[in-house]
């Protein structure tokens, strides 16, 4: 391609107001576009000092060359405007298919992705792997077995089997290999995952996993081969992961929003900061206090940071420093080994076309969705507090989500509204909000005024719905937002 056909191509995501875009370096390069109006100028969103801060941080998971004698590469976090990835596979440039898919239907951009995937798989008769596994001990030999497998036959095909069960595996053998073996190694019992802070759906790194298996690292990286499998062999895993995972497998923008999904409290207490007239009122230091199995001890932010206060000058240091640590820092080698594992199988260029939400339902799958469920297990407040389901908007929103709305729509609403695909295996009667407790999903009323768009809580898993004039307006708007997820958090 020419420089100026490059540089035409513009991989416009739009989400969370970030766009990867191609350069001539035939790498991806993430510009934040701010708001303009008609014109073109940059428009005046009322926005704090403050608040501007936190909209500016973002930061991209990058790879270095480890400094160690052992050698391999660690991670860091870097300015999201400094990330740079690469787009070849096997030595050669897929920024033109990647150009042409990234804007593409979901269903599009999975043949295309799987496409990639059977180019890369080797042939039966080439060699393939089986992988024996006791039910007694199924982690463990499931572990063993995989990370046995050296990385270049780990493209191979693999037949499963459970020991002293007679059995040829046409596929369902491995469906159930894939389940039990995910829903064990993501057992918060197991202690490598936690709940999300918001959300008992989806699971985050455990930061003190290493005080509860000395093996840790090593299930990590079999974490990465087990998730890179499944999606190289068309399977699902039975867990969802945090947010902040899907990204740093995607190379994703990380913003401070995304610390409440790790810790809400945390993350609610950085936000008021901006309440203060002078922080340093506070006595803050670059420090965290960490509480690991009651040995409480401090980290510091940067070298030294007990000796320095936290003052209206410095905020955005200590609020950058804040998210880099929760974020990545604290639990760096563990994602570390993850990313090794996953990329083992899964080249990272290959995911380019697809964002945080995509990744989700291909490695969980579509959900079941059971409208009448949903319906029935639904509240409503504000002008649809009075008629509830019998106002007209609230109609036109289950006419169009049972009547018009695939099963992806569905599903992409779902993580528009709840923060994740997933739907309890009770269903939408035992829906959790971010402190545990049942929380059913709610429609509230907003003036069109207050936006055209409808706005999501994830936290409570509440969407907020304009009072439209049509059904036709409602289902252009909704469609835009939770396509584009145009709207992000909201606060309460």
């Amino acid at each position: 391609m020419s420089a100026e056909e490059i540089q035409s191509i513009k991989l416009s995501y739009e989400k969370e107001g970030w766009t990867r875009c191609l350069s001539t370096d035939l790498k991806f390069h993430w510009i934040f576009e701010k708001k303009k109006d008609e014109e073109g100028k940059e428009t005046d969103d009322g926005k704090t000092p403050f608040q501007k801060l936190v909209d500016e941080i973002a930061f991209v998971r990058d790879f270095k060359q480890s400094s160690t004698a052992t050698g391999g590469f660690d991670i860091m976090l870097i300015a999201a405007q400094d990330a740079a990835a690469s787009t070849l596979v096997n030595g050669r440039s897929l920024a033109q298919d990647l150009a042409r898919h990234v804007t593409s239907p979901f269903q599009t951009k999975e043949n295309w992705f799987r496409l990639q995937l059977s180019n890369l798989q080797v042939p039966w008769e080439e060699g393939h792997i089986r992988i024996n596994v006791r039910r007694s001990h199924l982690l463990v030999d499931a572990m063993e077995a995989l990370m046995s497998v050296k990385k270049e036959d780990l493209r191979k095909i693999f037949r499963f089997e459970f020991q002293h069960e007679p059995g040829i595996d046409a596929g369902g053998v491995a469906r159930e290999w894939y389940q039990l073996v995910s829903e064990a190694l993501f057992n918060p019992d197991f202690a490598l995952f936690s709940f999300s802070a918001i959300n008992q759906m989806c699971m985050q790194v455990n930061p003190i996993s290493g005080l509860c298996n000395e093996e840790h690292l090593r299930y990590f990286q079999f974490c990465g081969r087990l998730l890179g499998k499944a999606l190289f062999d068309r399977q699902i895993v039975a867990a969802r992961l945090v947010l902040p995972l899907y990204k740093h497998i995607l190379g994703w923008p990380l913003l401070m929003s995304d610390l409440e999904q790790l810790d809400a409290d945390v993350y609610q207490n950085l936000l008021k900061l901006g309440d203060l007239d002078d922080v340093s009122c506070l006595d803050l230091d670059f420090t965290v206090t960490e509480n690991a199995m009651g040995n409480i001890h401090e980290e510091d932010l940067k070298p030294n940071g007990a000796d320095y206060t936290v003052t209206d000058e410095n905020i955005g240091e200590y609020l950058e420093l804040q998210c880099q640590y929760r974020l990545l820092d604290r639990v760096r080698e563990q994602v570390k080994h993850i990313l090794i594992g996953f990329y083992e199988v899964v080249e990272e260029p290959l995911l380019s076309v697809f964002d945080f939400q995509e990744l989700e339902m291909l490695l969980c799958g579509l959900p079941e969705i059971d409208v009448s469920d949903w319906i029935t297990n639904s509240e409503y407040t504000g002008e649809y507090e009075r008629r509830g389901a019998n106002h007209k908007v609230v109609k036109w929103f289950w006419e169009v989500i049972s009547d018009d709305f695939s099963l992806e729509q569905k599903a992409r609403l779902l993580q528009f509204t709840t923060g994740t695909s997933g739907v309890p295996a009770t269903g939408f009667a035992t829906l959790q909000g971010n402190d545990g407790n049942i929380r059913k999903f709610t429609i509230n009323s907003i003036s069109k005024s207050a936006s055209i768009f409808p706005r999501a809580h994830t936290c409570f898993n509440r969407i907020d719905l304009p009072l439209y004039d049509s059904k036709k307006e409602l289902t252009k708007f909704l469609t835009m937002a939770i396509q584009m997820e145009a709207t992000g958090f909201d606060i309460d």
